[in-house]
């Protein structure tokens, strides 16, 4: 494909965090963009500010007439995500275009790029994000497509001067293998999206796989103890890494730490968002960096005023009498992440815990390790959990998973009751967990909060 003749393009599921920065770029490039999910967000809302037009129906009377037959200058792209027997999609199919997955459209941007890829079962928005924003604020540049909205600049899409590309490299359902990156940052291979996979040695081998697609003269960077290796191996802790953190300290709520490799030492970095996982996301980070040449003290600077990414850690209310932290943390070793540094930040507090489950099959996969990692909170809320894309499994429910945590203070809870006993409980330390539709609940309850 020749992405420059593109004039036109529709997104199917153009609400999605990956397609909706498609969605930006394209807009961006000239394009007349067009798309269509089933629901309303603020994503899409954003879209359609910005000009990019979005129905909400899976109407083929809907789609533009500009699509009646195929040609070069039209573009469709869709996201696995969506329902088989869409009608949309399938509209296109039947008028022969060539319908492509989001991953494809993403090789094909990077083809004639430098390509930073980020891939990893947990941690590679946060890091991916974090690289795009030392690249950015050092003055190097770069473009980025992210998995999340940066916080520093508030989009998912970067753009920039120069022929250096940073892209979140997603795994599910193996969308990495488009890419051919010239450094290759593997955050993590725990057993996920197994719906996909059937178990984790076939995970195990598509991350193999990726790190082959790495160009002759790349370099690949991968957290230490993972089942395959890479030219670099980093950890947070010095166990045998590369390149590792030491003398991490928590001081006034943020943490500081040194990032050592070989000869290089760099001393009292301060990260800008909180979390030991994060310190580790940005010893990843501090690894590329220094590989283009970037020097240290620009790089210390932009891990101090990095603001990470939406959603990812992010503090939503920060007062005396109230913390309240949303995270999209939906993963059993994510949430330890999460809640291990909800712990080490605030040692004296109740943790309150809202948790929604995401997908059937990952909530029966992982169980027992979700009911472990949940009693680490002081009080467990939980919702129902978030079908996505799939269909009830008899006996997955969010009952069941509750039954199984250690916990003396457990409820199973709706939106609207988590929201009434905020109000009547006013929780010190709360947080809020999950990739589904939980985010709802971040504007209510931050208005409680600062209305108490």
């Amino acid at each position: 494909m020749n992405v420059d003749q593109i004039k036109r393009v529709y997104l199917i599921g153009i609400g999605g965090i990956g397609m909706s920065a498609l969605a930006r770029y394209f807009h961006a490039s000239g394009c007349t963009v067009y798309g269509y999910d089933r629901t309303e967000t603020e994503l899409t809302t954003a879209l359609v500010d910005e000009g990019i037009a979005v129905i909400y129906e899976d109407n083929v009377d809907l789609i533009p007439a500009e699509f009646a037959q195929p040609s070069v200058e039209s573009l469709i792209i869709f996201t696995p995500a969506i329902p088989k027997d869409l009608k949309i999609k399938n509209l296109f199919v039947d008028r022969g275009f060539t319908v492509y997955k989001r991953s494809e459209v993403l090789g094909f941007l990077s083809a004639n790029r430098f390509t930073i890829g980020v891939a990893g079962t947990h941690g590679k928005t946060t890091t991916s994000t974090m690289i795009a924003h030392v690249l950015k604020d050092s003055g190097y540049d770069c473009s980025a497509f992210l998995g999340g909205i940066s916080s520093n600049y508030n989009t998912n899409v970067l753009f920039g001067q120069n022929n250096v590309l940073v892209v979140e490299a997603d795994e599910y359902d193996r969308s990495f293998l488009t890419l051919h990156p010239n450094i290759a940052v593997v955050t993590s291979a725990d057993a996920d999206h197994l719906d996909i996979y059937g178990d984790q040695s076939h995970l195990i081998e598509s991350f193999e796989l990726y790190l082959d697609r790495v160009v002759e003269g790349g370099t690949s960077i991968v957290k230490i103890g993972l089942p395959f290796v890479g030219d670099i191996s980093y950890s947070r802790d010095s166990s045998g890494a590369d390149a590792y953190a030491m003398n991490i300290q928590v001081i006034d709520g943020d943490f500081y730490f040194d990032y050592v490799q070989g000869e290089t030492c760099i001393k009292d970095i301060k990260l800008g968002i909180p979390g030991l996982h994060n310190v580790e996301n940005a010893v990843a980070a501090i690894t590329v960096a220094l590989l283009l040449g970037i020097d240290q003290e620009k790089i210390v600077r932009a891990l101090a005023n990095f603001r990470g990414a939406k959603r990812r850690f992010e503090y939503i209310v920060k007062g005396d009498r109230h913390v309240y932290i949303d995270d999209y943390a939906h993963h059993p070793e994510e949430l330890r992440a999460f809640l291990s540094s909800m712990r080490r930040l605030y040692p004296e507090k109740k943790l309150t815990a809202i948790f929604q489950p995401h997908l059937y099959s990952r909530t029966r996969d992982f169980v027992d390790d979700f009911a472990e990692v949940l009693g680490m909170a002081d009080e467990l809320w939980l919702m129902e959990i978030y079908p996505a894309r799939e269909l009830p499994i008899a006996g997955v429910n969010s009952k069941w998973l509750l039954e199984k945590i250690n916990l003396d203070t457990k409820y199973l809870m709706t939106l609207q009751e988590i929201l009434d006993r905020i109000e009547n409980e006013k929780p010190e330390l709360i947080v809020t967990m999950g990739a589904g539709d939980i985010d709802r609940l971040v504007k209510p309850i931050k208005k409680i909060l600062e209305n108490i």
